[in-house]
């Protein structure tokens, strides 16, 4: 079991070098272009931001997607410092802000999270499967959040609480979303371990991995080619993705 492992945070010296290889990562984004590799249906596609971002963060993958087609949306709640009181009673209002926003004669949202955001897209996804599509995690510790990243000292500083888990809350946020779910990790992701983004294997989970800082997931010209991959997907025929570049055929 994945949640058995003994999984701890990436050392301090990939850590260091982040911010190079992010700007380096967003360099060779700009080289690239921006022009989609599949072309959307015009669904809805909501964006998490991880601890301590807000959505000008997200912006070179939600422009990506909106170029590809799609009707995008940030979140709404601005700096994201973390749930506060009760995360189980905080997400349980963050989904039903995000359904209330929801046009109800529309095709099933698909919810993009960016490390702590990726939790909240699985947990709404959860909450209103029958609203969700899909979810896109990117760099997302679901498998194991204690001591699995760098960042619990910015939690605290932004939230003033510490990042410890109880068990039980622990095998929620393991539990996999009854729809397709993606999780997009790097092992060598210098702000989370890779093996906390692993997802255990079944019919809708799947663990795709890219060559990326944790910082330039966000932007990486692999990951961009692989949300948008994810989400051309049909409704109701959702095949994983393939280490060729495709989508699994039936």
């Amino acid at each position: 079991m994945l949640a058995s492992r003994n999984i701890s945070r990436p050392n301090l010296g990939m850590l260091a070098i982040e911010p190079l290889r992010a700007m380096l990562e967003f360099t060779r984004m700009r080289f690239i272009g921006d022009e989609p590799s599949a072309l959307g249906d015009g669904h809805i596609v909501v964006f998490f931001p991880g601890l301590g971002a807000d959505h000008r963060f997200m912006e070179p993958l939600f422009e990506h997607c909106r170029r590809a087609g799609y009707e995008c949306r940030h979140w709404g709640r601005g700096f994201n410092t973390g749930p506060a009181g009760d995360p189980i009673a905080w997400i349980a209002e963050l989904a039903a802000e995000i359904r209330a926003a929801l046009p109800t004669k529309r095709k099933g949202v698909s919810l993009i999270g960016w490390s702590l955001g990726g939790l909240y897209a699985r947990e709404i996804a959860k909450a209103m499967p029958e609203r969700v599509r899909q979810v896109i995690t990117l760099g997302t510790p679901f498998a194991h959040l204690s001591n699995s990243t760098n960042v619990q000292w910015l939690f605290q500083l932004l939230n003033g609480r510490t990042t410890k888990v109880d068990p039980q809350l622990a095998r929620r946020l393991r539990a996999p979303p009854p729809v397709p779910a993606t999780s997009i990790y790097s092992r060598s992701d210098g702000v989370v371990a890779w093996q906390a983004c692993v997802a255990e294997p079944g019919p809708l989970s799947e663990n795709i991995e890219v060559e990326s800082s944790h910082l330039g997931l966000i932007w990486h010209p692999d990951v961009r080619r692989i949300v948008a991959d994810r989400l051309a997907q049909p409704v109701d025929a959702w095949r994983p993705w393939t280490t060729t570049g495709e989508a699994v055929r039936a």
